[in-house]
């Protein structure tokens, strides 16, 4: 029997008193004991808020990305002994592949998204200069930086993998350090994954630690400065989130907890499409993968009145197939639930349901392969049909947190829209039909009650990631009894564990703060053309302001025939007039454009390498023939980027570009970027 270890203030250390026993799902036999007795939680809190949190803070963004993604390639080429012990948990291999590649693919997505989406620095500049003055002199913006306190995550016993990394991997991205506690029941295989995450020196010293057991007094200590995570049930969320000390401290309390999730099929989707076939195999799928136990599986099926019959069949039909027993065994498809309380729980809450429903399938015996049904935490596949589902309330209280799904008929579409909203408050849902105008009704008829909705058809099944699974890049939580949160979701996620804060001043104060140039700051000129600097030369502010250039009749007609773009305003002097919006025949808007690289850009070969992307055009007046143009080009930001073996250095160098006519009026504004050679690495 294997000791489990918590991991407090760098140290390792054995729990005394009471060890609470974990069991495997299969056999039944004991395989790890645990606690987290003896163990100060609040010098927990205290050495991440004092080690881990300047370590992190100190590191950009890029370079934090840097760490998620050594460390998921660390993991990687570990998880081999991780799908080993997540048989234990019941799970069968596909299930662990969710589990742990899918939490490791976490890691690597937000590693991605640290470099894409977010500066070389510390903090983050979140949108556009606000102006607050007439004359520009006082502005405003708004920066985002790291809590100095520690993220403390309550992982729920389903996901014992996932469940750490998809919480570790915005909470680490953001710079603040992370208490990890998963539930004791599958708590053996996280501590196996953190002893990795250890062994493998890659986070500096508090960034992670570990609690296998009670968290005791944990959330006592907690304060303004901290952030608590939650998933699991919605009873738990409400106690730990109106504790004392998160009230006080109004402490950030992100609760994603288990939601009567529904999928609808339209009523064009009527047996013998395609899209009815998808809805049944999304069901059963949904019912016996990770045997039910997910918090996104398929609670209630809300099906067209008359089509229930046909659901039903088909549903028991693929029911009847699915092999139940241990996932080692070649054939099997659903393995038992985590652990015996697991059984109690989801049979007493299935007898609720059943009691005021139909039973269509399951509830009595069910074959096991390869292992004892009663030794381990075996529970079969259980179907109810709710007729008169508007009155009858159970399906839409009460969960069962296993392969249990009630069907329930609609007559109209607005009465499967108020179907799904009875679960008051779902992590996702789904749609199958082949109908925009049906999607469009369901979709903002349901919106409000839902963090994710899924509509499936023919042209996207083969690609569709599934009901069921939570994605880096979408935010995953839900309203009312999903909890009222909102976990990854890109750049959200990382934003939730950081503290937006507008900054007001005068502009150069705020480029001072930022480190990037907005209109009224500074402008520096350069001692030679800003292209024949490298990057560490170049200075934010830094400005150039080019010649002139004259656009003429040639000039246009030139372009359009170069470009093909003969649209009339360019073209025919009496239509441009009369629409009311030129004054004539106008130049391409591409074309100043063109003409304004002209005039800025410097033709010899020098550090700078390729123009990168063009954001935020704008035209703000038109230009006619015999209008001057001219540009002022200043740098506005500059992102160093890392340097794969082998390759040039170089940096990423954000141009504000403004171009005036002859009445120093703006006509175009725009942001270039460059890739710029780096000196010294």
């Amino acid at each position: 029997m294997q000791q489990l270890r918590n991991f407090a203030g760098g140290e390792w250390i054995v729990g005394t008193g009471t060890q609470a026993l974990m069991h495997h799902a299969v056999t039944g036999e004991v395989i790890a004991q645990t606690s987290s007795g003896g163990v100060d939680f609040k010098a927990m809190l205290e050495y991440a808020r004092t080690v881990g949190g300047p370590a992190m803070r100190r590191l950009t963004f890029h370079q934090r990305a840097a760490l998620l993604k050594a460390l998921g390639k660390y993991l990687m080429e570990r998880k081999d002994a991780f799908y080993a012990l997540s048989a234990a948990t019941g799970a069968t291999k596909a299930d662990s592949w969710v589990d742990i590649e899918g939490g490791i693919g976490t890691l690597f997505a937000y590693s991605s998204r640290g470099r894409r989406e977010f500066p070389n620095e510390t903090f983050y500049v979140d949108g556009p200069t606000e102006p607050l003055s007439k004359g520009g002199t006082f502005v405003a913006r708004h920066i985002c930086v790291p809590l100095e306190g520690a993220a403390v995550h309550i992982n729920a016993f389903n996901f014992p993998c996932w469940g750490m990394l998809e919480k570790l991997a915005p909470t680490l991205l953001a710079g603040v350090p992370a208490i990890v506690k998963p539930a004791t029941a599958t708590s053996y295989l996280t501590e196996a994954m953190f002893r990795e995450i250890i062994a493998s020196g890659i986070l500096p010293p508090g960034a992670v630690q570990l609690i296998v057991g009670s968290a005791g007094d944990l959330l006592q200590h907690v304060t303004e400065q901290d952030a608590v995570a939650f998933t699991g049930s919605a009873d738990t969320a409400l106690m730990l989130r109106t504790g004392a000390a998160i009230a006080a401290h109004s402490v950030r309390f992100n609760a994603e907890a288990d939601s009567l999730n529904c999928s609808i099929l339209g009523p064009d989707a009527a047996p013998g499409t395609e899209e009815f076939d998808l809805f049944i195999k999304e069901v059963v799928r949904e019912m016996t993968g990770k045997a039910g136990q997910k918090c996104t599986a398929i609670r209630r099926s809300i099906v067209p009145r008359g089509m229930e019959e046909a659901v039903i069949k088909a549903l028991v039909g693929r029911l009847e197939k699915t092999t139940i027993g241990d996932p080692s065994v070649e054939g099997v498809r659903m393995g038992p639930l985590a652990s015996k309380a697991q059984v109690r729980d989801v049979g007493a809450n299935a007898a609720r349901i059943r009691a005021a429903t139909e039973l269509v399938y399951g509830g009595g015996d069910f074959a096991v392969v390869g292992a004892n049904r009663d030794a381990g935490a075996f529970f079969g596949p259980m179907l109810m049909f709710a007729n008169h589902p508007l009155k009858t309330a159970e399906p839409h209280d009460v969960e069962a947190f296993g392969p249990v799904n009630t069907v329930m008929p609609y007559d109209t579409l607005d009465e499967a829209v108020e179907l799904a909203k009875r679960g008051k408050g779902s992590l996702c849902g789904s749609l199958f039909t082949s109908q925009g105008e049906v999607a469009r009704k369901v979709v903002l008829g349901v919106a409000p009650y839902h963090g994710r909705l899924m509509v499936l058809d023919r042209t996207s099944a083969k690609e569709s990631t599934g009901h069921g699974s939570p994605l880096p890049n979408l935010v995953h939580g839900g309203p009312g009894r999903a909890g009222g949160g909102e976990e990854m979701g890109g750049a959200r996620g990382v934003l939730h564990y950081m503290q937006r804060t507008a900054v007001q001043g005068s502009p150069q104060v705020l480029v001072e703060v930022t480190r990037e140039w907005t209109a009224g700051a500074n402008q520096v000129a350069g001692n030679e053309h800003p292209f024949r600097k490298y990057f560490d030369d170049l200075v934010v502010g830094e400005t150039l302001n080019t010649a002139t250039r004259t656009i003429t009749l040639a000039d246009v007609e030139a372009f359009a025939a170069l470009s093909g773009d003969r649209f009339y305003a360019h073209m025919d002097d009496a239509a441009a007039r009369a629409n009311g919006i030129f004054e004539g025949r106008v130049a391409h808007g591409y074309f100043i454009v063109s003409a304004a690289a002209g005039l800025f850009v410097d033709p010899a070969p020098g550090p700078v390498l390729a123009n990168y992307g063009l954001e935020n055009l704008r035209f703000v007046k038109p230009v006619y023939p015999g209008d001057t143009i001219g540009v002022r080009l200043t740098v506005k930001q500059k992102t160093a980027k890392d340097t794969p073996e082998g390759a040039v250095p170089q940096g990423v160098v954000a141009w504000d570009v403004e171009v005036r006519n002859q009445h120093a009026e703006p006509v175009a504004l725009y942001t270039i970027l460059t890739l710029v050679k780096r000196l010294g690495v």
